[in-house]
Order: structure tokens, then C-alpha cells, then sequence
């Protein structure tokens, strides 16, 4: 076995973990403008909405900190473990990296969270949450 093998399974297995978390914070604020819009009461509840907006406040914070992303962070890092080069590596690992990481200065996505950041915050106001009813 490939003593490198491992370090890669980890890092394509950090990269899903990475584009789930995107994927959340994406669709988790459609799921909230569209839900409300046709009457689903579960996408008010307080636990999804605090853990979405904890999730873009904390990707936004890391933007606005100049700093990279803790699964990026960890995921370059078992990659170098395992000799390979950063953003390289399995079929599914460049597929799910082309999804997630774009070539673009670093303002513009200071600004992207920033703005999505609001957009979640306004989907506070416009839709508040509730606690769950017992």
C-alpha cells in the first residue's frame, strides 16, 4: 500500500467535507427565501438558522481577517503530507476542487461573504426564526 494513499483519502474526504459546508451556506439561505415563500415552517427553526449564520459570519470573518479557510488549511496540508502537490490528487478530489476554489483577487471575495453575510442577516429580519413548538 501507498504510504501516501491515506493522506489523500483524507484530504478528498476534508475537500467534501469543505464543499458540504459551502453547499450549506448556499443553499441553506435559498432554502429560507424560497421555504418561507411557500409556507415551510422548518426552515425558521432557531437551530438551522443559528448554525447558517454562525457558518457565513464565520466564513466572512475569515475573509474580512485576510485568512484561509481551517478545511482549506487542512486539506493543503495532508496533501504536502502525502507529497502531493496542493489542489491535485484523485478524479473526485479535481472535480470537487474546481467547484470550490476560484481564481479571483481576494477583495472580491471579501465581498461575496460580505454581501451574502448581509443576505442572511436580512433573511433574519424578513423571516425570523422560531423555537421549535412542544
Amino acid at each position: 500500500m501507498n504510504a501516501s494513499l491515506p493522506y489523500l483519502l483524507l484530504a478528498d474526504l476534508v475537500l467534501a467535507l469543505h464543499c458540504g459546508v459551502a453547499l450549506f451556506v448556499v443553499v441553506g439561505l435559498a432554502a429560507v427565501l424560497i421555504g418561507n415563500r411557500l409556507g415551510w415552517s422548518r426552515v425558521n427553526g432557531l437551530r438551522f438558522r443559528l448554525t447558517h449564520l454562525a457558518a457565513i459570519a464565520f466564513i466572512a470573518g475569515q475573509a474580512w481577517l485576510g485568512r484561509l479557510c481551517p478545511l482549506t488549511t487542512l486539506e493543503m496540508w495532508l496533501r504536502e503530507q502525502a507529497g502531493a502537490t496542493t489542489y491535485s490528487g484523485s478524479f473526485i478530489g479535481h472535480w470537487l476542487q474546481t467547484l470550490l476554489y476560484w481564481n479571483a483577487p481576494a477583495w472580491a471575495f471579501i465581498l461575496a461573504y460580505t454581501l451574502f453575510g448581509l443576505a442572511v442577516a436580512a433573511s433574519w429580519w424578513y423571516y425570523p426564526p422560531h423555537r421549535r413548538q412542544r
